[in-house]
């Protein structure tokens, strides 16, 4: 993973784009199609919908390219609804399941979002590619900011780690694993720079920084060892940088999946302050790949130092440490690699430079590169092999100089010590020569010890730089750096130890999420059975580490290490004997597997090979190079090799190989320790550490091998998921409640589909969602609630997302449809309008085309403009509009005037709030000066408090000042005390290690003190016998002195005879010595040689016992082949015989069918009759219980019926089943026998070779015998002990073997109780499916039941098309009835054909036994199609297991449906009485209202009587106006009239005057009277007006009371119309399904009818079937006549191989001979042996018995030759045994090779068996709790159903042992026919009272509509007047207001504005009214109308004078 800053926006990178997400289209999609996850060879998962579903299969269709498969039901997996796509953390997903989770991290794989949340898990995919999201930027974007408030990233994890570790003063941790490549040292590298930029420290930022703009900074960053942000850090932060580069450099190597992989594990460890910045750190490494430094695959590099040194080194440098090119060194397998991007040389120069950073020296430098070229110069050594012996020689040393040269050893030294090395052999220490191989093998591992103690010391020193001892750390971050899961192929020792500690881990992570899931649950307060799921892994751990009872697999490899003989054979034997029965132990399946065993951790079944585990685990080195490099010159390499003490040498690996080394191994015992125990103990220390602290979880994938960027392989990282442990915390998510959701959040996006529930106002969230969930009616089980979130099981937010899509697809269609119509309406409106206008213009036109012709009309239209009437009308009209405008100013003036009184009260009670409000405040404000008093008091008591606590504080702080000095002293002398406990403890461990060595030089000291003590006494005996001898001498010589003292010169002869003699004793003593050497020597020859002669003891005992056994099995083996011979016979009888029934019982079977056929028709009549049940259901409650019974009870007779046929056929295939693995066992016992006899041939000439070997040793040991003098009595004391264990051994083989005859016995009899048991184990499990099958139709009725009543029986119409797909279904089983029945006939036709053939054959051959062979192949292979067919059957048993649980599964879900069902049934009656009593109230309402309405209808006549006398008075003034107009029109044309003939008349003027004045007079009384009319009128106009604005007032407030309720109504009015409409849709619904019941079962009579007749002709057929079966059995019995006649033949044959097996038993009698003559013989010897220990006893008494020991062993030599003449005759005797042995084998192995074949079939009979009896013990457990459930409501039922059960049975039996039952079977169905027939009558009378009832609850519907209507009107009716009544009310109580309020104003007015003042004189009165004339003369006239008005309206009476 290499991440650099680009150009691009890193916000894309790391946020997700919500409107991709958010897509309605793909939430509609996904909606519409059902689409679900289809595993997929090359996506893994593809999404598919779903078209159809077959029983377990399901038809879908591809999304990707629309293709159709069929999938079984278990291999779909749900798909998430689209909101949760690229979803931040995967543990939110409603669906948690393998696809969706690869789903969500392709999608954001491909989108550039790299890291993902997983619960705790941060996953992280390698993108290949520089992502700008590790810039300064991007830490400080994160820097303070909470976890879920960010995208996910690995800044979020550690600024969440660092937060905590501040907060809450704990230890955090931070685990990155993953696969090679994944990018976990990235993100490790990511973690330490994050935290150095947060946490630097303030001292040094200036004077350590490198600028980023610098080029360096630049360069560093492109190689990738300088974080990319390097922001200004102190010297501290920037070495913990730097140390990444060294670590990076010395571990890290090319891989082919990474270029940069590392090749160790480690634990970084930063320390941090109290205030939180770093003051150290401390860096711990795991599993070192050492054996990289020595060879490396195929494209693949060695550590970065070797091509670094080699490349980047100056010339001096090369000089100094003797390098040379890369292709001169053998451990660089491939040469230079060079790594794409990078240069070793400059890499080299960064690495010198971090060193320098962190102070390393010059010299520490150089050494350490020396070191390292020697490590390259260890491979340059060269062995080649002498040419006559195996030894190592070095013919060239150049190599060994420069390696010697540069790590300060002598060559010579060195030389030797890896080609002779000294080796401790006992006590002493001998020099063993080296092989190439060995040297070789000691050469490379002192390579990888070197580089690794390199690797040690580096991180010490790392450490050492890193540590800050003056500022303490008072907490840490810890980052964990380690490969991940590993599965290979197959496994060594290394991926053992990695599993192991990712098992660690993963236990550790699944502990913390347990703890977190119980805390969060704890702090909701949600109650939950709580899981360790850390525990799930503890199996697989102790395998691994458990020390004892029984030992893992680390301490067995531990304790085989310290076993001198021990080989990984013996380790892998040890491990499968310990561990063999560990459920998390698997031994490898077949021979040929490559894997030794194989362990099934968490991830998966990984295969182990344990080769070299032995080896691996001790680590041996050439201990003498050791204690070369220990001692050497340079300092640097002695320290590196200072435990050389501690290493594992050459003299303990050879203790592995030779025996004779045992001794010396054991001198070592506890001076070292095995690679696993360092390990576990690492290991646990880490552990240790992690559960101390809060740990975080890294997990990296590698998406593709190709290092490609944007691509992604989905097995590949499946498989990844898994090792990674991020499927499993998924699982464990699984089990609680994964789904959180806010109550805010679930109310804000659900509360749509529960839109009632939450009444209006403010409600708390938590009763809101408690509200909604009860709405939506969940099950329990499915949430809880908590405090602050609600919790949802996988998968129910799924649910929710599609029923909350539902709705909203519900009410945009509703919406769509409302727009719709209103658009419509518009325009159907605009349209009829047009219409109306159009008709009009037509009147118009045709009206002005019919008067444009006419004369008058023409007339009319020129004289009327010329009439000045017209000006009146318009100079009328004028005045009217002024009149108008004057009316609509004074409306105006006075809707000003009322708003302005209106406003002025709202201000007066505004005023008065206001009043209200200021006391308030003021009372207040006096409680609250109060309140600040008493607090001003209590403030001052605290001020002096508080001067005292900070007194007290700067006490307390002076105090902890002294106390911090002291604790300072005191940690800098701890310090000092710790440092010289180190010391202590490391001189301690010293002097335990010289006390160790000091005890073992004791013990040797002691061992040799003992032997001086023995050569003591022996020296002292020796001396005692030469004083007796000089005593002796002295006495003679005494003699000879008194008898020749005279005698000198004889004296002086016996003088030289004493000198010759003492020359002599010491010649004696040489020799004596020089023997004892030789006796040493053949001491160690003799061991050996009693070892192998006591392991051919061992050898021959164990061939006898063999042979006795052998000879036993024979026996047995012949009885049991006498006895499967009769056997044989027997089940060829039982065969024929069964052949019999079987044709008897598919006959059997044909009525059988033909009787279910019926008894199925009986179901449909049954189903009939309930679905007629079902409908009377809803009227009688009280019938239903008693049919509900009865079709419950036919359908279970229906079933039981199905279930005994189907027992029956099982029961026969059940018989022939156990015939034929009795046939196989008996087989199989055959075979081994034959088996046992051939491995017992074999052992016989092995013995014979041990015994011939044996013989040539015993003459060597004779001779050895001569040479040995002394401790021959000791020698013989242990090899008497040897041969008693021996003997014991024995017997013990002796007492085993008749054991294992005893077990054999016991085992053929739990054979036959095994069998019995199967078979009352089958009859019980058929018995047990028959109950379970019962109830299981019982608990079908029952929810069937359920959810027709809930679902309003919708389901009859499906119901009626399944009895036709069954009746179709039955005609086609029919059909294939008799096509069976015919190919029967055909069959007998044929088998009639080989019967005549076969007669004739016999008639031909009858002497020979072809015919029988051909017979046995014939039933060999009928037995294999047998076994084949009972391998589908087992199959066809497994999938019925598979759908078993799926159905049990579904029963489940179906047990909760019911129960929710009754919920919904108990919700619906509560419901039910709820609209009873709506209705009540509502009838008690609609009472009320009508009562109002008649009271309201009352008013109204009264107002509308009113109102019309008022309009006729209006009506009546309006006319008279009119009138008076018009006599004012006739008058001034009479004027004018008068004025035109006033010419004409002249005679009158008086008369005229007079009428003038007379007609001016009648004037002026008319202007009089229409300015009354006009005022009457103005009067009545106003009074209008205000009553139309009380009416609209009115009309107002009433429609605003009788909104709500007419609301409420029309909602109620609605549910009662939705409700009486899903009645009647159900009513027709029910009339549509009656009629499709009646056609259905018009056409089930008439199926009847035919059934009937098909049913009288397959009597006939079968009639005639029986008549064949009698000849063919009379043929089968002629037949077995033939084959008794055969076997009489067969029986001669036996007869004759008795005679053989007799002829056997006298060789094997002639062998037991033998036997006892090798008994004697041994017996002899023993003799032998005896009498050479008495022999050896007289040679250690005395020296002089040599020539009796001479005659000894002349007899010995005789005896020794006789024996030997015997063993050549046994074994001639032997060779005659084994001749006819082979002849017998022969005979035998034509029966081992039908065993072989019958042990197949008898083994998957037993599987089968087993197989069983688990299903059996599952049943058991299911019908317990089935019982129990069903028990308290079935009782009754299950007695009559039991009770039939039996009397089925009984008529079954009778069935079968009788033929002609059938004719009995036929008539009972024919007489359940009829019953049949009387049944659908009954239904018929049913049907017609159905239909009568349906008919009523019709006109009863009908009935309650018409009331339901007719309350409607007249609820409408009553609105409407109450509505009026209410306008007018208001308007009156409105107009009384506003004429009070006008009096108020205008008396205010009055009072104000008049210039005198009211007073009680009336001359006050009279000047007021003249002022108020004289005011009335100055106004205008239209207010002078408007003051008259408001005069006449407000007056009041004056007031009176006193």
């Amino acid at each position: 993973m290499s991440h650099r800053s680009g150009q691009e926006d890193p916000e894309r990178y790391l946020f997700v784009d919500r409107a991709v997400v958010y897509n309605p289209a793909t939430q509609a999609d996904w909606t519409a199609k059902k689409l679900v996850w289809v595993p997929s060879e090359r996506h893994g998962f593809e999404a598919a919908s779903i078209r159809e579903e077959r029983g377990e299969e399901v038809l879908v269709e591809l999304a990707e390219n629309g293709k159709k498969v069929v999938i079984n039901k278990d291999d779909i997996q749900k798909m998430n609804p689209p909101k949760f796509s690229k979803v931040e953390d995967m543990a939110e997903l409603t669906c948690l399941n393998e696809a969706s989770v690869l789903h969500n991290l392709k999608d954001r794989y491909y989108s550039g979002l790299i890291y993902t949340y997983s619960g705790l898990f941060c996953v992280v995919i390698n993108p290949y590619k520089n992502l700008p999201i590790y810039s300064e930027n991007i830490i400080e974007m994160y820097r303070g900011k909470k976890r879920h408030e960010m995208p996910p990233h690995i800044y979020a994890i550690s600024e969440s780690a660092y937060r905590c570790m501040l907060q809450d003063r704990e230890d955090q941790s931070i685990l990155c694993t993953g696969e090679s490549g994944a990018g976990k040292t990235e993100n490790t590298k990511k973690v330490i720079q994050y935290l150095a930029h947060v946490a630097s420290s303030h001292k040094g930022r200036k004077d350590h920084n490198i600028p980023p703009e610098s080029p360096k900074a630049f360069k560093l960053q492109a190689i990738g060892f300088l974080p990319l942000c390097f922001s200004p850090q102190g010297e501290l932060e920037r070495q913990l940088l730097q140390a990444n580069p060294i670590l990076e450099s010395f571990g890290n190597a090319k891989t082919v999946k990474n270029d940069n992989s590392s090749r160790f594990g480690k634990f970084i460890r930063i320390n941090f302050d109290v205030t939180g910045y770093i003051v150290g750190a401390n860096i711990e490494t795991y599993l070192l790949e050492k054996s990289r430094a020595i060879r490396q695959a195929k494209d693949e590099r060695t550590f970065h130092i070797f091509y670094r040194l080699l490349a980047g080194a100056g010339e001096h440098l090369r000089t100094d440490l003797l390098l040379e090119g890369f292709n001169n060194y053998r451990f660089l397998s491939n040469g230079n690699i060079p790594i794409p991007g990078q240069q070793d040389k400059d890499n080299f120069q960064e690495t010198l430079d971090a060193m320098h950073i962190m102070s390393f020296s010059h010299d520490e430098i150089v050494c350490m590169l020396k070191v390292v070229s020697a490590v390259l110069q260890f491979g340059n050594i060269v062995f080649k092999k002498e040419r006559n012996t195996d030894q190592a020689s070095m013919p060239e040393n150049t190599a060994a100089q420069k390696l010697c040269h540069l790590l300060g050893m002598n060559v010579m030294e060195f030389t030797r010590a890896i080609l002779t090395p000294r080796i401790k052999v006992g006590r002493d220490y001998v020099q063993k020569a080296q092989t190439k191989e060995q040297a070789d093998f000691a050469v490379e591992a002192l390579a990888k010890a070197t580089y690794e103690r390199l690797f040690r010391w580096l991180v010490h020193r790392i450490n050492k730089a890193l540590d800050r001892t003056k500022r303490q750390g008072a907490s840490f971050i810890g980052i964990l750096d380690i490969a991940g899961f590993e599965i290979f192929e197959l496994n060594s020792f290394e991926q053992l130890c990695i599993n192991y500690t990712n098992e660690k881990l993963q236990q550790l992570f699944n502990h913390t999420m347990f703890i977190l899931e119980q805390e969060e649950y704890q702090r909701e307060g949600i109650e939950w059975s709580f899981i360790d799921f850390g525990l799930d892994l503890q199996p697989c751990i102790d395998l691994i580490e458990r020390p004892t009872n029984p030992p893992g697999i680390l301490a067995l490899l531990d304790e085989e290490c310290w076993f001198p003989k021990a080989t990984d054979k013996t380790f892998i034997d040890k491990v499968l004997q310990e561990q063999g029965t560990h459920t998390k132990f698997q031994k490898p399946r077949q021979l040929k597997d490559k894997a030794d065993f194989c362990i099934i951790h968490y991830a998966g079944r990984v295969d182990y090979k344990a080769d070299e585990w032995l080896m691996k685990n001790m680590d041996p080195l050439n201990d003498n190079v050791a204690t070369l490099l220990h001692q050497s010159t340079d300092k640097f390499v002695a320290e590196l090799w200072k435990d050389v003490d501690r290493i594992v040498g050459l003299d303990q690996v050879a203790g592995m190989n030779e025996t004779a080394f045992g001794a010396a191994y054991k001198t070592k015992k506890g001076m070292f320790r095995t690679v696993g125990q360092l390990y576990k103990e690492q290991l646990s220390k880490l552990m240790a550490t992690l559960r101390n602290t809060n740990p975080n979880f890294v997990r990296c994938i590698i998406p593709n091998h190709e290092k490609r960027a944007g691509k992604l392989d989905p097995h590949l990282v499946l498989d990844q998921l898994r090792c990674n442990g991020v499927l499993e915390g998924i699982r464990i998510c699984r089990q609680g409640f994964p789904n959180r959701i806010v109550f805010q959040e679930f109310r804000q996006r659900y509360e749509i589909l529960t839109p009632n529930a939450i009444p209006k106002g403010f409600m708390d969230g938590k009763q809101a969602c408690e509200r909604m969930i009860q709405a939506l009616e969940l099950d329990g089980n499915l949430f809880r609630i908590g405090q602050s979130k609600i919790f949802f099981r996988a998968g129910v937010l799924a649910h929710l997302e599609e029923e909350r899509d539902l709705k909203i697809t519900d009410i945009i269609i509703y919406f769509q449809a409302v727009c719709r119509g209103y658009l419509a309406r518009k325009a159907f409106a605009k349209k009829q309008q047009q219409l109306s206008a159009l008709k009009v213009l037509q009147r118009n036109c045709a009206a002005y085309l019919k008067l444009r012709h006419w004369q008058w009309w023409r007339l009319f239209t020129k004289v009327k403009p010329l009439l000045q009437v017209t000006r009146q009308e318009e100079e009328m009209q004028a005045k009217d509009e002024e009149l108008v405008k004057v009316k609509e100013k004074q409306t105006k003036v006075e809707g000003e005037l009322v708003e302005m009184e209106r406003k002025h009260q709202q201000l007066m009670e505004e005023k008065n709030i206001l009043a209200e409000q200021l006391q308030a405040e003021t009372e207040l404000f006096a409680e609250a000066e109060e309140m600040r008093a008493r607090l001003a008091s209590k403030k001052q008591e605290l001020e002096e408090i508080l001067h005292d606590l900070e007194s007290r504080l700067e006490e307390e702080e002076e105090r902890t000042q002294s106390l911090q000095n002291e604790k300072k002293k005191m940690q800098s002398h701890i310090q000092d005390l710790e440092e010289q406990l180190d010391e202590e403890e490391a001189g301690r461990q010293k002097l335990q290690l010289e006390k160790v060595t000091a005890e073992a030089k004791m013990k040797k000291y002691e061992e040799d003190i003992l032997l001086l003590e023995d050569q003591n006494s022996k020296f002292l005996k020796e001396k005692k016998l030469m004083e007796d001898r000089i005593n002796e001498m002295t006495s003679m010589l005494t003699e000879e002195e008194e008898k020749a003292k005279n005698l000198g010169k004889v004296k002086n002869k016996q003088e030289m005879m004493m000198v010759d003699l003492e020359e002599r004793l010491k010649k004696e003593e040489k020799t004596r010595q020089e023997l004892e050497k030789a006796k040493r020597k053949l001491d160690g020859e003799l061991s050996d040689l009693q070892d192998q002669i006591a392991e051919l003891q061992v050898q021959t005992e164990e061939m006898k016992g063999q042979l006795v056994k052998k000879e036993e099995e024979q026996q047995m083996m012949q009885a049991r082949g006498e006895d499967e011979v009769s056997l044989k016979n027997n089940a060829l009888k039982q065969v024929r015989e069964l052949q019999a029934q079987l044709s008897e019982l598919q006959e059997d079977l044909d009525s059988e069918k033909l009787a279910r056929n019926k008894a199925e028709k009986l179901k449909r009549d049954l189903s009939e009759e309930l679905e007629a049940l079902k409908t009377e259901l809803e009227d009688t409650l009280d019938t239903t219980a008693a049919q509900q019974e009865l079709r419950t009870k036919r359908e279970q007779e229906v079933a039981e019926l199905k279930k005994t046929i189907d027992e029956e056929t099982k029961n026969h295939e059940a018989q022939i089943q156990e015939m034929r693995q009795r046939h196989g066992t008996a087989l199989e016992e055959l075979s081994e026998q034959l088996e046992q006899a051939k491995r017992f041939k074999a052992n016989l000439e092995k013995t014979k070779q041990s015994q011939e070997s044996a013989n040539k040793e015993l003459a060597n040991e004779v001779k050895c015998l001569q040479q040995a003098k002394t401790e021959s009595e000791h020698k013989r004391k242990k090899l008497e002990s040897q041969l008693q264990e021996f003997m014991a051994r024995v017997t013990e083989g002796e007492r085993a073997k008749g054991e294992l005859s005893d077990r054999t016995h016991k085992l053929q009899t739990e054979l036959d109780n095994v069998s019995a048991m199967l078979e009352d184990a089958e009859r019980k499990g058929i018995k047990t499916a028959k109950d379970v099958s019962g109830l299981e139709s019982q608990l079908q009725d029952t929810q069937e039941l359920l959810q027709e009543e809930t679902r309003q029986k919708l389901n009859l119409s499906s119901r009626i098309r399944q009895l036709e797909e069954e009746k179709n279904t039955l005609q086609e089983q029919q059909e294939e009835d008799e096509e069976a029945r015919k190919n029967l006939e055909k069959q007998m036709l044929t088998l009639q054909a080989q019967l005549s053939e076969s007669k004739k054959k016999l008639e031909d051959d009858v002497g020979t036994i072809d015919g029988l062979e051909e017979m046995k192949k014939k039933l060999q292979k009928d037995l294999e199609l047998t076994s084949q067919r009972l391998e589908e059957k087992t199959i066809g048993f497994e999938k019925m297991e598979k759908t078993k649980t799926r159905l049990q599964q579904e029963l489940d879900d179906l047990t909760v449906d019911l129960d929710h069902q009754r919920q919904i049934v108990s919700n619906l009656e509560k419901k039910q009485k709820k609209f009873d009593q709506m209705l009540a109230e509502e009838k008690s309402i609609s009472a009320r209202y009508a009562e109002e309405r008649d009271r309201a209808e009352a008013e109204a006549r009264e107002k509308e009587t009113k109102a019309l006398s008022m309009t006729r008075a209006l009506d009546e003034a309006l006319e008279a106006k009119e009138e008076l107009e018009r006599i004012n029109k006739q008058l001034r044309a009479e004027m004018e009239d008068l004025m035109s003939s006033k010419d004409d008349v002249g005679k009158n003027v008086h008369e005229l005057e007079k009428s003038k004045r007379t007609l001016e007079q009648q004037l002026e009384e008319m202007k009089t009277q229409l300015e009354e009319l006009e005022d009457e009128l103005q009067a009545t106009e106003d009074a209008k007006l205000r009553l139309e604005v009380n009416m609209q007032a009115m009309k107002a407030q009433y429609e605003r009371d009788l909104q709500g309720r007419d609301d409420q109504n029309d909602e109620k009015k609605r549910a009662l119309v939705k409700q009486v409409r899903e009645m009647e849709a159900e009513l027709e619904d029910e009339r549509k399904q009656r009629a499709l019941a009646v056609a259905a079962k018009k056409k089930l009579e008439m199926d009847l009818k035919d059934i009937e007749g098909h049913i009288e002709g397959a009597n006939k057929a079968r009639d005639e079937a029986i008549k064949q079966l009698r000849k063919l059995q009379a043929q089968m019995k002629d037949y077995q006549r033939e084959l008794e006649d055969a076997r009489a033949s067969r029986d001669d044959i036996f007869a004759i191989s008795k005679e053989n097996e007799k002829k056997l038993k006298s060789l094997e009698a002639e062998i037991v001979q033998l036997h006892e003559d090798l008994a004697a013989s041994e017996r002899g010897r023993r003799h032998a042996e005896q009498e050479r220990d008495e022999l050896q006893d007289e040679i250690s008494n005395s020296t002089s018995g040599k020539s009796a020991l001479m005659d000894e062993k002349r007899r010995l030599e005789a005896r020794i030759a006789q024996l030997e003449e015997e063993l050549e005759e046994e074994q001639g005797n032997m060779e005659l045994l084994n001749d006819r042995f082979r002849k017998t084998t022969m005979q035998v192995d034509t029966l081992s090779t039908e065993l072989s074949s019958e042990r197949s079939t008898a083994q998957k009979s037993e599987n089968a068996r087993q197989q069983l009896e688990r299903q059996n013990k599952e049943l058991r457990a299911k019908l317990g709790e089935l019982e129990g459930s069903v028990k308290s409501r079935f009782k009754a039922s299950i007695t009559a159903l039991e009770a039939k059960i039996a009397q089925l049975e009984e008529q079954l039996e009778q069935e079968a042992k009788e033929r002609a039952a059938a004719n009995k079977i036929v008539r009972r169905t024919e007489k359940k026919l009829k019953e049949i027939c009387m049944q659908v009558e009954d239904e018929r009378r049913h049907a017609d009272q159905f239909k009568e009832q349906v008919e009523k609850a019709n006109s009863r519907m009908k009935q309650l509509k018409r009331q339901l209507e007719e309350a409607e009107e007249e609820a409408t009716r009553a609105n409407a007047s109450r509505r009026k009544l209410q306008r007018e009310l208001d308007d009156a109580t409105e107009a009384s207001e506003g004429l009070s309020r006008e009096v108020h104003t205008l008396k205010n007015r009055l009072r104000r504005g008049g210039p005198i003042s009211f007073s009680s004189s009336r001359s006050g009165r009279r000047q007021l009214q003249v002022e108020g004339t004289s005011s009335l003369d100055l106004l205008s006239d239209d207010e002078l109308e408007n003051k008259i008005t408001d005069n006449n309206a407000n007056e009041t009476p004056a007031p009176q004078p006193e």
